[in-house]
């Protein structure tokens, strides 16, 4: 039953990875295609004076004109500085947080991905187990082993997975089918298990990673007072509150992402309990056909 959601799984990761590349890279896109469009209209401007240069009447107006062709980029955050969102209250801390936000961007991504894949998988393995236990035990005893393994199999998840390996070695004792639930029950956890490693990373990395951004805003306001001649509170403030952005960040992302992690734990304690539960009562049943 696991092997039958791991193309299903791998299709959602792809299609939420190839979302998020698309939402990043499109403003990006959108912000070079702008650019390239006003330095057409610069260059437009300037083939239109006379001076020698190219640039304006004399001399001194070509001089004036250099600086306002020839602009630094910025990396990524002058892509973010100069766009909508740059204007934006997040979009100024997030600049000015510095290059430790994005590779704070690019946890918060990656546990957004593994929290929303974990939430759907754990959703379509959740089934009524009183219900499905009950229907299993009917078959049994009505229609045979052959009819409850069908059973089975029109279900999904763990908890029918067990079920059906069980009933695969009815016929070969108890202990065969204990051996039988047991390994299914190992393939079954480590299916749901699966990763929850990237999750918890996320909650350990990003206040880590926040607080590394926050030492490196410090020596940085550090070395601008140092730098500077005159220290005044201004100074100081502001280097400290843009260096502390970093942290509040990284625990913005790790909040949620233990919560989620925390509630992906105690889902798949309860599937390991059904699971439990229901192997006893089915093999109590065989138990009780053969006496």
């Amino acid at each position: 039953m696991a092997r039958h959601g791991m193309l299903n799984n791998a299709i959602f990761r792809l299609t939420i990875f190839g979302f998020l590349a698309l939402l990043f890279v499109t403003p990006v896109l959108a912000q070079d295609e702008a650019a390239e469009e006003q330095g057409e209209d610069k260059f437009a401007k300037i083939q239109a004076t006379s001076d020698s240069l190219g640039f304006g009447s004399t001399t001194a107006d070509s001089l004036r004109e250099v600086p306002q062709i020839i602009e630094p980029l910025g990396g990524l955050s002058g892509y973010v500085d100069r766009s909508p969102l740059g204007k934006t209250g997040a979009g100024e801390l997030f600049v000015k947080g510095g290059i430790f936000m994005w590779w704070l961007l690019t946890v918060a991504l990656v546990g957004f991905v593994f929290i929303i894949e974990r939430l759907w998988t754990l959703t379509r393995a959740r089934v009524n187990t009183r219900r499905l236990i009950g229907t299993i035990i009917t078959t049994l005893r009505n229609d045979g082993v052959q009819a409850a393994s069908e059973e089975c199999q029109k279900v999904r998840g763990p908890i029918a997975a067990i079920l059906y390996a069980g009933l695969q070695k009815a016929d070969k004792g108890r202990d065969q089918v204990e051996k039988a639930i047991g390994t299914a029950g190992t393939i079954e956890m480590s299916f749901l298990e699966r990763g929850l490693i990237w999750v918890s990373s996320v909650t350990t990395i990003a206040p880590l990673m926040g607080f590394l951004g926050t030492v490196s805003g410090m020596i940085n306001a550090f070395e601008a007072i140092a730098a500077s001649e005159q220290v005044n509170a201004k100074l100081v403030a502001s280097g400290i509150s843009e260096a502390l952005i970093t942290t509040a960040t990284g625990l913005i992302i790790a909040i949620p992402a233990t919560i989620g992690y925390n509630y992906f734990v105690s889902t798949i304690d309860r599937f390991v309990i059904e699971m439990e539960e229901t192997a006893a009562e089915l093999i109590e049943e065989l138990e009780r056909m053969k006496g």
